[in-house]
């Protein structure tokens, strides 16, 4: 877990690179979407972009009901578990490689600042799954995790971890070890959020 050594953009929140052990958990192959969502607020739309402007209280709310609903432990990733499934089992800096096409990923602007992507959210799966089988693990949107902000000096219980780099993002900015934050109110159009579960021990 962590940035690469040689990777220009990793700072010092990224590094050092280290080693974790992660027990054996269930991850959603997409982000929530608007429709999942709707079912949850008890209405009905038929969209499959990804779910924006929910809190961390009300994304835990969803996984809550979910649980009840499948009858499994549904909760979000811990920081740690996401990296893990954004990696996909690579070494790499993005998850197919140590660079990244707009062929890959929901990203607006190329390293320069030329715009490459659509601008806007786009439907979940549009771009190939990653090698755990994972699609839009980076880009389209961040999603929030588990787990509190911890900074080189603290941890801060009023903000989140959040992941993944959006469709409004450079490319350094859905580096696999690309860590940010928000607050725990927060309604971001580039935030949402995936299902996790604990598998039974």
């Amino acid at each position: 877990m962590g940035g690469r050594e040689d990777d220009k953009f990793a700072s010092a929140i990224e590094l050092p690179r280290h080693e974790i052990a992660v027990a054996g958990f269930l991850l959603g192959r997409f982000p929530v979407t608007e429709a999942e969502w709707a079912a949850f607020r008890g209405t009905v739309l038929d969209s499959h972009l990804p779910v924006v402007g929910v809190t961390w209280d009300e994304a835990n709310a969803y996984t809550a009901w979910l649980a009840m609903k499948i009858g499994l432990p549904c909760r979000l990733p811990t920081e740690a578990e996401w990296e893990y499934a954004c990696r996909g089992g690579s070494a790499t800096i993005f998850p197919g490689g140590n660079d990244l096409s707009a062929t890959e990923a929901n990203y607006l602007y190329d390293e320069s600042g030329f715009p490459v992507g659509a601008g806007r959210r786009l439907p979940v799966g549009s771009f190939a799954a990653n090698g755990f089988g994972l699609h839009d693990m980076i880009g389209n949107v961040c999603e929030w995790t588990a787990d509190p902000w911890r900074s080189l000096s603290d941890v801060d219980p009023h903000k989140r971890t959040i992941r993944g780099g959006a469709w409004d993002h450079l490319p350094r900015l859905l580096r696999c070890s690309f860590r940010d934050w928000a607050p725990l109110g927060a309604r971001y159009d580039n935030l949402g959020f995936r299902v996790a579960a604990s598998l039974p021990q």
